[in-house]
């Protein structure tokens, strides 16, 4: 790994410049590099984030520049490509993003990239599956933000439902970043207790889990209805797995990377419990899923396999 940690940044509209910002204010990147079909942006963006770097908590190089800086990266963040707009789902995005997508990780393979990508397009599912397959890098090290964002969101809820800290929630959503998604609630805890428990002791419904749930996967609908588009959350959420591969963590987070057989599919990215360092995605942690989270599994992972064969191989196929 590069010493000099250097995050190559494509894509500077509101998910790109709201991640750049909370990397300035929480530090531990020396370089960060924005790239941007919009060129008078990126120059914009760089001296405006450059202009925060006396109050910030280390020193950064922040500069606009273009495909050349990937060579000696540690990471490239991708989140460029078309917004999902009010009504429309991530799926309806996949084809025109998908051709961003591969013309983008064309230009930094060309460079000689040999880091790890870190992709937030949407469907991000899809997108992380044309980025590794056009980059030919491992699997590994290619990951999506999968269920990240997702994962945080239903913690937050669970802590004001419950009342105890967010941070004390232990809660993971499954399957794809969209509404295929699920929870097993067998393998959540507050504390070190099963939230199950905690429920039938408090006499409290269980469709209340579920309502938080559903709650969850309409949140960036209702976001985006109310204010055109979702990004701080998913800006601290891309910062979170660029310190995780920085520093070497091995921490456990819900990316969507590929599967090779866990859970009993292969062939797709989707978001699981995965540990992450430096190499990107160590290991899969496979949860044990009752009968029903298997098929819901399934069932996310089917929507996957569907939408690449139809939507995805022909645009990976054109010269």
């Amino acid at each position: 790994m590069n010493s000099n940690r250097k995050v190559v940044l494509v894509g500077a509209g509101f998910v790109g410049t709201s991640f750049a910002y909370s990397l300035l204010n929480q530090g531990g990147v020396d370089e960060l590099v924005l790239i941007d079909v919009n060129k008078d942006k990126i120059i914009g963006e760089e001296m405006d984030l450059s202009h925060g770097l006396p109050y910030a908590p280390h020193k950064m190089l922040i500069k606009a520049g273009d495909y050349d800086e990937c060579k000696n990266a540690n990471i490239v963040v991708i989140t460029a490509g078309l917004a999902q707009k009010p009504g429309q789902s991530r799926l309806e995005l996949a084809v025109a993003n998908a051709k961003i997508m591969k013309d983008i990780t064309q230009n930094v393979m060309k460079n000689g990239f040999k880091g790890v990508f870190i992709v937030a397009s949407n469907p991000v599912d899809l997108m992380s599956y044309v980025v590794a397959e056009v980059s030919g890098l491992p699997k590994s090290r290619v990951i999506g933000s999968g269920t990240v964002l997702d994962t945080a969101r239903l913690r937050y809820l669970i802590a004001e439902y419950i009342g105890v800290s967010s941070k004390n929630i232990h809660a993971y959503i499954l399957g794809e970043h969209g509404d295929s998604s699920l929870v097993p609630w067998e393998h959540c805890y507050v504390g070190c207790k099963k939230i199950t428990d905690i429920m039938k002791e408090k006499k409290h419904p269980m469709e209340n889990l579920q309502r938080i749930h559903d709650y969850v996967w309409q949140a960036a609908y209702d976001i985006i209805e109310k204010k055109k588009a979702t990004y701080y959350g998913i800006g601290m959420a891309l910062n979170r797995l660029v310190r995780a591969v920085l520093d070497d963590e091995n921490s456990i987070l819900t990316v969507s990377t590929y599967q090779n057989n866990e859970y009993g599919q292969e062939g797709m990215y989707i978001g699981v419990p995965a540990i992450i360092n430096k190499n990107g995605v160590k290991d899969i942690i496979e949860l044990k899923l009752n009968e029903d989270d298997q098929k819901k599994f399934n069932h996310s992972c089917e929507i996957m396999k569907e939408t690449i064969e139809k939507e995805i191989t022909p645009i990976l196929n054109e010269e």
